[in-house]
């Protein structure tokens, strides 16, 4: 029996512009999730109330919560399958590098190192997901069951206390240094990966090249202090 010929989507998304394609949509997809989830993490700053009430929404309602899981997984799996197959075609192309290994003009190195940081995000992200999402008491440093952290509220029912558990999880100097470093290394690959998601798209130019890359690197800075503001704040004794 002769082979089914594949699709032309199908064909267009393992060519190479296709998978560019695919790995700009999905980091554009979890791009907004990281602004969103930052935006949610500085409501500490608001109070217990506030970040507690908002954790409780997420968690109580499993029927958003699950499909924006599974959403941003297969974002994940996307965009670490488009990344990686495209370097491979590359190193298969050219399997021998220039004399000397020169610097290529006009690079940076976030664009030089975007595969290596993109494999330490990927780890930091399962120690990330260990430490507040599973609550896994073996990564948080702090010697203490996540799960027992609970607030009493005055109709009687329960909630997770998130506002304790980030004061203690970010208490611990190894906890901060590793979120640190993670959400650095995030942003770095992004002050990249951001400007070279709308050349993919096709949407830059020579005229707004110069603007995306700078815009890429300010949002890129801008995140970094919004997600370094809690254990800062943490360490610092604004939040206890």
């Amino acid at each position: 029996m002769q082979a089914r010929r594949a699709t032309p989507i199908v064909r267009y998304a393992f060519s190479a512009i296709g998978r560019k394609v695919i790995m700009a949509v999905t980091g554009l997809a979890l791009t907004l999730f990281l602004l969103l989830h930052m935006l949610g993490n500085l409501q500490l700053f608001v109070g217990s109330e506030s970040i507690n009430r908002y954790a409780h929404f997420l968690h109580s309602n499993l029927e958003l919560l699950w499909p924006a899981r599974i959403f941003l997984l297969l974002c994940l799996c996307l965009h670490i399958w488009s990344a990686v197959s495209l370097a491979l075609e590359n190193k298969r192309a050219r399997p021998v590098g220039y004399e000397g290994n020169p610097v290529p003009p006009g690079t940076t190195l976030a664009a030089r190192t975007m595969m290596y940081t993109g494999l330490a995000i990927a780890a930091f992200v399962i120690y990330h997901l260990l430490h507040f999402t599973v609550r896994a008491p073996a990564v948080n440093f702090a010697g203490q069951d996540f799960h027992a952290l609970k607030e009493a509220l005055p109709w009687g029912e329960e909630r997770a206390d998130v506002y304790r558990m980030v004061a203690l999880g970010f208490h611990q100097p190894v906890a901060v240094l590793i979120y640190l470093a993670g959400v650095g290394l995030l942003c770095f690959h992004l002050s990249h990966g951001l400007s070279a998601m709308f050349q993919s798209l096709g949407v830059r130019d020579r005229n707004w090249r110069g603007r995306l890359d700078r815009y890429a690197v300010w949002f890129s800075w801008l995140l970094f202090l919004g997600y370094a503001a809690v254990p800062a704040a943490v360490i610092s004794g604004w939040v206890k």
